[in-house]
């Protein structure tokens, strides 16, 4: 496979003892051996965690409290080198809330003057923030692609992951996003939902469980979209806290480890995605990212930061670092930030 050499490696990642078995030898005993960095086509930017929300998943920790967030140096200088990287097709702003970061509109809007695609992580409820209501003819007028996150068309199961009331603010949300023209299969209007698990357990088939979405919410809510995401729960930050409080840590690894499939390998994101923090280091994905595994260079030098490098195709080529949680991507039809992979 391309981007993938073979070969016997040490492992370089924190002990996976409690797992019982490490990413890297599993990877070894398929043939793949080392997993390395592609040509780059994404630029993930993580603005930082302030978020108007806290919910059970989030393996960013965030919430209304958080106080990280990206400086305009650091927005400015992810443009600058947006610019000299000519590979990159498509950015990628998450969060926290991204919207909430003073920065956001300067970055979607330079990102589009330069002509790369622009998708937004929205949890939707962020339109109804005081101050926030220039935000859905925001992303109207710059065709911004939105992800937005809704667990399940239920309100119960949706206001246990989330809060409180998320559920029918969320509907409201995607009512209005449909009446600008989101969700009704225009190319420059994308309006994708993501399904997270609410429980230690695997995603369904996204197509069969797309199908339901977009039953249900037509027939109960005249609600329409484009596609559905897949993306498994990783065992990192807030939702390990909560397997641990379940007492289920131990099972779900053994989960996502008994459930590994060969064929979500060539497609991980973290092969052709860099992911920026809101300090402008730079990580192989956004789960490494929250974990603090910095990405590292061809030559084996890590911590690497946006100063570091003048041109995102200096990464290609690059060791990708892998941890036990690389397990939550390559277990059953595989999970990214662009859903299922097989």
């Amino acid at each position: 496979m391309a981007g993938l050499s073979v070969g016997k490696i040490a492992s370089d990642e924190p002990s996976a003892a409690s797992a019982g078995i490490s990413f890297n030898r599993v990877l070894n005993e398929h043939g793949f051996g080392t997993l390395t960095r592609e040509r780059t086509v994404t630029l993930q930017v993580n603005v930082g965690k302030l978020c108007n929300q806290a919910c059970h998943h989030c393996h960013v920790d965030a919430g209304p409290k958080r106080l990280e967030r990206m400086t305009t140096e650091v927005a400015e200088r992810v443009i600058a080198l947006l610019a000299r990287s000519d590979d990159i097709n498509r950015v990628d702003l998450t969060g926290g809330a991204p919207e909430l970061n003073p920065n956001f509109r300067f970055l979607a809007e330079q990102a589009r003057a330069l002509g790369r695609r622009v998708m937004v992580r929205c949890n939707l409820t962020v339109l109804f923030v005081d101050g926030m209501e220039w935000l859905p003819e925001f992303y109207r007028h710059n065709q911004i692609e939105l992800v937005c996150s809704l667990p399940c068309y239920g309100r119960e199961n949706v206001d246990r992951q989330r809060g409180s009331g998320v559920f029918e603010r969320s509907i409201a949300a995607l009512k209005m996003l449909n009446e600008l023209g989101y969700g009704k299969g225009n190319p420059e209007l994308v309006l994708n939902l993501v399904y997270n698990p609410i429980g230690a357990f695997l995603p369904p088939s996204q197509a069969d469980l797309e199908v339901q979405y977009r039953n249900e919410l037509k027939n109960s809510f005249e609600i329409e979209f484009d596609h559905l995401l897949t993306i498994t729960n990783m065992p990192i930050n807030r939702f390990a806290s909560q397997l641990r409080h379940w007492g289920k840590e131990q099972e779900y690894m053994g989960l996502l480890v008994n459930h590994f499939n060969p064929a979500t390998v060539a497609g991980l994101m973290c092969r052709t995605l860099v992911s920026v923090a809101y300090d402008g280091k730079l990580y192989d994905c956004d789960f490494n990212q929250m974990l603090e595994m910095g990405l590292r260079t061809q030559r084996g030098g890590c911590g690497l930061t946006i100063w570091d490098i003048y041109d995102l195709r200096q990464l290609d080529g690059a060791r990708i670092a892998t941890g036990r949680h690389c397990f939550g991507c390559t277990a059953g039809a595989g999970s990214s930030c662009g859903g299922a992979l097989a």
